[in-house]
């Protein structure tokens, strides 16, 4: 997997746990970026996702808001 994957989470959300362990699992490497101590990262997060819930997902120049875990794979597959 060439694409470079970031995940826009907080320690307490437990959509962000399970997307960062399903990422775990499958062995692709992610840079978390936790916005509860980031307010930059935040406001990066808000403008490219114009949402304000985590975890936004960027697989490449993808983004997915929430952990859907279909979508999660086709994106990290290519698809």
């Amino acid at each position: 997997m060439d694409k470079p994957v970031k995940i826009y989470s907080t320690p307490t959300c437990p959509y962000c746990l399970r997307a960062k362990a399903y990422l775990k699992e499958k062995n692709v490497s992610f840079e978390d970026i936790d916005v509860s101590t980031n307010q930059e990262a935040a406001d990066e997060m808000i403008k490219i996702s114009g949402q304000m819930g985590v975890p936004v997902i960027v697989v490449g120049d993808v983004i997915m808001v929430g952990f859907d875990k279909n979508k999660l794979e086709e994106l990290l597959a290519g698809a």
